[in-house]
């Protein structure tokens, strides 16, 4: 499913995984009435894509500065 955070940072979740830790981008935590969980953006979703590129092979530091270079809205493809 497609996720369109609207506004400047913070979103309102935590990254883990990627590349380096041979595991998938995911998210691991959400504040509570942040942008991601008005979403409906769940605990354990995997990211499947940033601002419309892949996160196949991505480092969790590339997948972190690619969402920091989102400044006014954040675009994701995430798995349930």
């Amino acid at each position: 499913y497609s996720v369109s955070l609207v506004g400047p940072a913070p979103w309102g979740f935590r990254l883990q995984g990627g590349k380096d830790f041979n595991m998938p981008l995911s998210i691991s935590r959400l504040n509570d009435g942040g942008k991601a969980a008005r979403a409906h953006v769940g605990i354990g979703d995997v990211v499947l894509t940033i601002d419309g590129i892949s996160t196949d092979g991505m480092t969790h530091l590339e997948a972190q500065n690619k969402i920091k270079a989102c400044t006014g809205n954040l675009n994701m493809t995430l798995q349930r």
